[in-house]
């Protein structure tokens, strides 16, 4: 019984995961097709990654912006 809630346990974050954290990964690699880094270095490779999730961030919310109305409270 204890091994069977310990799977279970684990079901629970990897279904969690899946539905935070890897579709970000997925666009990243699949749709923007950034797979490998240029740079070498921690140091260059962590700002080579936020230009990434920065690229990411602005084309996720320049299409929140095109689907939500200019004035919410408005409707329009």
């Amino acid at each position: 019984m204890q091994q069977r809630i310990g799977i279970e346990r684990v079901d629970h974050k990897h279904r969690l995961r899946q539905q935070t954290v890897e579709p970000v990964f997925g666009i990243i690699k699949g749709v923007m097709g950034f797979k490998q880094f240029l740079l070498r270095g921690l140091e260059k490779i962590g700002g080579e990654w936020e230009l990434v999730y920065l690229a990411y961030n602005c084309s996720r919310h320049r299409r929140r912006a095109s689907s939500t109305p200019a004035c919410p409270c408005l409707g329009h």
